[in-house]
């Protein structure tokens, strides 16, 4: 496996690895990597030629008070497990390669991206849209890989792709998730013991959301205002983003007759945890 570092060293070698007729699949990651991740890159194995990961902490996508300085990194370890795992390159630019100078140029899909997450997060996906539409340029995949845990994302990178023209199919991978339900995640490591086991509410609350359709629960509003109820009885948790949208579009529903998306976004002490299930499974394909 090849480690590098600068754009154009990467273009040169991808030039000389990608002959025609040759599949590159793509998997863009912020590193400390995980079994989820993994998963993106057995995906991307099984069904590429090449295949390419990527290592970098996007400054774009960060707000003033999140944690860009101390998220986890360990880039020997990510390192041996994406050369145990068969990757060709590994692309881990640090932030002058990405953006020698500020950049003027934002990709944004702002009716997307200002909703949910985005609310909590303002600016959020447009750093996530900017840094994806320039490592696919750079990159030139014919396939990317993206977890299911991160599903706003995933629709945004999809609508981002279909109105740019990108020529990469978008392929979302099932959230991997720990034994207890509880989806994996980088930032997992910030929790504590008592707050681990608190993090639990959150599949949980999946869970009951599931329940709660499956029993004839049609109406959004209610089921939204239920599942706050049923994440309060945790006291460490305070649910920030608890949502009914439709799998699709992302768009609030009047009744839950089609596949929708519950969505939400929990702060466990000081961190914040994302995940979603899709009831009626369409999702996003």
């Amino acid at each position: 496996m090849r480690v590098i570092q600068a754009i154009d060293e990467l273009r040169d070698s991808l030039r000389l690895l990608a002959k025609p007729g040759k599949r590159v699949g793509f998997v863009p990651t912020m590193g400390y990597l995980h079994a989820g991740h993994m998963e993106l890159v057995s995906r991307a194995r099984a069904e590429n030629d090449i295949v390419v990961t990527s290592i970098f902490v996007n400054p774009l996508q960060f707000g003033a008070n999140e944690d860009l300085s101390r998220y986890p990194r360990d880039l020997p370890r990510d390192s041996s497990m994406l050369e145990a795992a068969g990757v060709d390159i590994l692309f881990a630019p640090g932030g002058e390669d990405m953006y020698p100078r500020p950049m003027l140029t934002v990709v944004d899909v702002p009716d997307l991206g200002c909703e949910l997450e985005g609310a909590v997060r303002p600016g959020h996906f447009a750093g996530v849209a900017t840094v994806v539409c320039k490592l696919f340029n750079i990159v030139q995949p014919q396939t990317a890989y993206f977890g299911e845990k991160d599903y706003q994302q995933v629709v945004i990178i999809k609508r981002m792709v279909e109105d740019l023209a990108l020529p990469v199919r978008v392929i979302a991978v099932p959230t991997v998730r720990d034994t207890d339900g509880l989806a994996l995640s980088s930032r997992n490591v910030y929790l504590s013991e008592v707050e681990r086991r608190a993090a639990t509410i959150v599949p949980r609350t999946l869970d009951e959301a599931e329940r709660l359709v499956r029993s004839g629960q049609t109406d959004p509003v209610r089921l939204e205002e239920m599942l706050r109820e049923f994440i309060g009885r945790e006291p460490l948790a305070n649910a920030e983003v608890v949502a009914v949208r439709d799998a699709s579009t992302l768009q609030p529903v009047a009744l839950i007759d089609e596949p929708v998306v519950v969505a939400l976004f929990v702060r466990i002490g000081s961190t914040r945890l994302l995940d979603n299930r899709v009831i009626g499974r369409r999702g996003v394909q």
